[in-house]
């Protein structure tokens, strides 16, 4: 009862100067939204294009055929261009994010079983629209590339001189004509649940909230130091109150703060943001064991820190390195190497890991393994802070 009465004390405290409300919910929200709009999901990406046929022949019209086709699905938006001057200007002055030039003679290159290149004019602030279309460019040029090669071959074949051949002409256009190259060269979809993979939305909602979970928790926890530093803790020893129970309310204080830091964050960006945590009940798993962790690392700063502030300052280094590390701020596995080695032993790199798990439609039970290691982490963390945490009671 004790340990209730000064968790009720400290809570409402902390309801008053309102710095748990500005680190539990308030800054993890607002930096998921911004990491959303930063970086949204490709579905989201608008491009546009300007092309300019120079050439004007059967092959350099079937890659503006494909580029219409993209155009019609909605996945760019195209303008055409008399000249390769007008489709520079439009790159320069913003219109479109980068413009294709066919050159003349392009259709008879490809029918004279030369090399063939579709010119890209680039817009400098536009680096990934830039990059789509060198992408577009060479994918096309190189499937134009191979028809030639092919067609050469079968004239080989027919003792038949490539250079030149007026049968040249005809077995590209022919080949050109199959579903194979008349498809279009790119196409965006969403990536199924079954990839494991959060979108951009639930993977900074989750990651700001692990990552704050980690300094809303010391607010409880640092309620040892300020009550020795303040010189109340000799009072609360005095009283009828055992040590045991003023750990415990402390302890109390850090669990109730995270819980529902995490549990209005979890709804906040759903409702907001559009983030989808999974499975209800599996969520709720990995937020208890997310608390047990961020409570056992400040029991661990607390029991060696001497003052609530070196304390504050230990945990919030501790916090954003263990979040770098495990991938709060980018997907870890893209460096690969050490580095994700290392980040397997940071329990945000488990917590980002069970809710992969959820997305690709796993109940509570697939996030068991996740759940036990992110538990265990606060379990052992917390255990050998009890310790020293006794000489933190001691005024």
């Amino acid at each position: 009862m004790a340990a209730v009465q000064i968790a009720l004390k400290d809570l409402k405290q902390r309801v008053r100067d309102r710095s748990a409300f500005l680190w539990g919910i308030v800054a993890p929200l607002g930096l998921a939204a911004i990491f959303s709009m930063l970086f949204g999901p490709i579905a989201d990406f608008d491009v546009s294009f300007a092309v300019a046929d120079l050439d004007g022949g059967t092959v350099a019209s079937a890659f503006v055929d494909q580029l219409e086709d993209l155009e019609a699905d909605g996945t760019i938006t195209l303008e055409v261009a008399d000249d390769a001057a007008s489709a520079e200007d439009l790159v320069e002055d913003g219109s479109v994010d980068a413009a294709f030039v066919i050159p003349v003679g392009f259709t008879d290159a490809v029918s004279a079983g030369a090399t063939v290149e579709v010119g890209v004019i680039g817009n400098v602030d536009q680096a990934i629209g830039t990059q789509v279309a060198r992408s577009v460019a060479a994918g096309f040029a190189g499937e134009i590339n191979t028809v030639g090669a092919a067609a050469c071959t079968v004239l080989t074949a027919r003792d038949e001189s490539c250079l030149g051949s007026p049968s040249l002409g005809s077995l590209a256009a022919t080949a050109l004509a199959e579903p194979a190259f008349t498809e279009s060269p790119v196409t965006l979809a969403g990536s199924p649940a079954a990839s494991k993979e959060l979108s951009s939305e639930t993977f900074y909602s989750a990651a700001m909230a692990i990552l704050f979970l980690f300094l809303t928790v010391q607010f409880g926890v640092l309620g040892l130091l300020e009550e020795r530093q303040n010189g109340t803790m000799l009072r609360l020893l005095a009283a009828p109150i055992s040590a045991r129970s003023i750990v415990a309310g402390k302890a109390l204080t850090s669990f109730v703060l995270g819980l529902v830091s995490m549990t209005v964050l979890v709804v906040g960006t759903t409702l907001l943001l559009g983030a989808e945590w999974g499975n209800s009940l599996g969520v709720a798993v990995m937020v208890l064991a997310g608390v047990i962790a961020a409570m056992g690392i400040m029991f661990v700063v607390a029991a060696f820190a001497r003052t609530p502030e070196q304390a504050s300052n230990l945990q919030s280094i501790i916090a954003f390195v263990l979040a770098m590390l495990g991938g709060s701020f980018f997907p870890i596995a893209q460096v690969g190497g050490l580095v994700a080695q290392l980040s397997l032993l940071t329990p945000h790199a488990w917590f980002l890991r069970g809710l992969g798990d959820l997305a690709a439609g796993g109940g509570v039970g697939a996030v068991f393994p996740a759940a036990l290691y992110v538990a265990l982490f606060g379990i052992v963390t917390g255990g050998l802070a009890q310790l020293r945490i006794g000489r933190v009671l001691q005024a």
